[in-house]
């Protein structure tokens, strides 16, 4: 007999499972808008380069994104594993097979129905375009037996499969079967969720309309993560960019924007004051995180990437970026969580300027212009590559800062190897600690991993642990594996995490139901 997906994820996935279940009982109230209508405007501290939730990897896409789209899986509050578009699901007993049924009543916002048809052409798609398409490399086939059923193959058991295919950092969204060959970052922006686009101006704003052929998860009684029982109470939501935090907090407190993320630390204070705002902090954030470009002298280099490693002041490059709100942090999880690990450790924030020059030395470092590629739309990443940039040059390496728009930098970045232009990428590593290990080593692995190797030449230590980390049954061996994978980034000096940084979120105090997560969710609530 087949038997229900939860085992492989653990005890805890089931129980949030049969929880949920259990949240349908006839004593549970299904959530119903307190009051419908009204314009909610939403002030977004950076710009959006694309809505197409399968290309695009930046958090100002996926802000917007999350609230039009939705995939056959989800995440709950908790970040376990739900059913989404799929009604339930089933494992067979050696791992290899996966059957989804599919929700039924569930249209796209052009009023077709979705049968497994668009769950095929999406899955394809993704496939062949996405920048996390590595996902499925185990995968053998996929089919739709019947309008609404989706068969998925596997070549090897893979225990993390679904913790994969749940992950909202780029999810298989589920999208009509005749948008299947749009190009990449040109998609046509139709989904299944609660809120349609009515228009993207790029650098202005993104407005959404709520979809009134909206078909709730009945299976639940409220949202929960990007899940659950989700309804559109707004007329409209207007994500407006603005990326000067100094006019997110003047807008707050005129009315003139109902909610802002990225309140910077020294105005909340003073903010508290007013009751009229609702102050909504969310600790680690976001790793902050400077990548390396192994494809580009003089980073190609791993003695000088060490040098860099060496030299680094991670306290002074976290006060700079976050006036304060951090917290230092070792590699790619945050303590609270089971999979963190302190690995590498010996290679975090040494402050050797004595240690760097000698690395320096050893690398025949010749002089050559180093830049770093950064952007002002996220202040604390210009700070942070400013303060860099100048402990650099304190040892005589010639660093230069190479300042664009966020998502030209995301662009820059996102190029193949050999990746020109660039030495050091500064980003944020936000969504992926918070889903787990195995979403944040995703980042080294694929066709264009983070660290840029030059085509031949990518880590075959790190591939090795990576395997092990999907494949192998015992948890304790695939946290081994993300244990060693950590220790080798820090040994490579591939990627500089220089601690964790604290997002204070904002709303007017007549906003009700809003709660800070790793992505603004407009689904569920409403004005008084």
């Amino acid at each position: 007999m087949a038997r229900t997906g939860w085992g492989p994820l653990g005890f805890a996935a089931a129980m949030a499972f049969i929880g949920a279940l259990g949240s349908t009982s006839a004593l549970a109230q299904t959530y119903k808008c307190p009051k419908v209508g009204g314009d909610f405007v939403f002030g977004q501290e950076a710009n959006v380069n694309s809505l197409d939730q399968m290309t695009s990897t930046t958090i100002s896409t996926r802000n917007v994104a999350m609230n039009i789209f939705e995939a056959l899986m989800a995440r709950d509050e908790s970040n376990n594993p739900i059913t989404d578009l799929a009604e339930s699901y089933t494992e067979s007993p050696d791992g290899l097979i996966y059957t989804f049924k599919l929700r039924q009543g569930v249209k796209f916002h052009n009023g077709k129905a979705m049968t497994s048809a668009d769950v095929v052409a999406s899955w394809d798609r993704y496939k062949r375009v996405a920048a996390e398409r590595q996902i499925l490399d185990n995968v053998e086939k996929w089919e739709a037996p019947d309008a609404s059923t989706f068969v998925v193959t596997m070549k090897k058991r893979q225990p993390t499969f679904v913790e994969f295919i749940s992950s909202f950092s780029q999810p298989i969204v589920i999208i009509p079967a005749e948008l299947k060959d749009d190009a990449p970052q040109q998609l046509r922006t139709i989904g299944t969720g609660p809120f349609q686009l009515v228009e993207f101006l790029p650098g202005s704003h993104v407005r959404l309309k709520r979809y009134d052929g909206y078909t709730p998860n009945t299976k639940f009684t409220e949202r929960t993560g990007f899940g659950g029982y989700k309804q559109a109470c707004f007329n409209t939501v207007t994500f407006r960019i603005v990326t000067e935090p100094g006019a997110r907090v003047a807008g707050l407190r005129t009315g003139e924007l109902h909610g802002v993320e990225d309140i910077p630390f020294t105005s909340v204070a003073d903010l508290k004051k007013d009751n009229r705002i609702t102050i909504l902090p969310l600790e680690n954030w976001w790793v902050h995180i400077a990548s390396a470009n192994a494809s580009q002298v003089p980073t190609d280099n791993a003695k000088f990437r060490q040098a860099v490693m060496a030299l680094l002041d991670n306290e002074e490059i976290m006060e700079a970026s976050t006036d304060g709100n951090y917290k230092l942090n070792v590699g790619f999880q945050y303590p609270h969580q089971a999979s963190y690990t302190d690995a590498g450790k010996e290679f975090y924030n040494q402050k050797s300027p004595a240690k760097a020059k000698a690395l320096l030395a050893e690398s025949g470092y010749k002089g050559e212009p180093v830049f770093l590629l950064t952007n002002k739309d996220y202040p604390s990443m210009y700070n942070a590559s400013l303060v860099m940039s100048q402990q650099m040059q304190s040892i005589g390496i010639k660093a230069e800062l190479k300042v664009v728009d966020w998502p030209t930098a995301v662009q820059m970045a996102a190029a193949p190897s050999p990746s020109p232009g660039w030495n050091f990428f500064f980003t944020g590593y936000g969504t992926q600690p918070a889903l787990g290990a195995l979403a944040t080593m995703n980042f080294f692995m694929g066709t264009n991993p983070n660290y840029k190797p030059k085509p031949g030449q990518e880590d075959t230590v790190l591939a090795a642990e990576w395997e092990n980390m999907n494949l192998k049954v015992d948890p304790k061996e695939r946290q081994a594996a993300f244990v060693a994978m950590q220790k080798r980034i820090f040994e490579q000096a591939y990627v500089f995490p220089f601690g964790s940084l604290t997002k204070v979120q904002g709303v007017r105090a007549n906003v009700v139901g809003y709660k800070p997560f790793r992505i603004p969710r407009f689904s569920n609530v409403s004005f008084q």
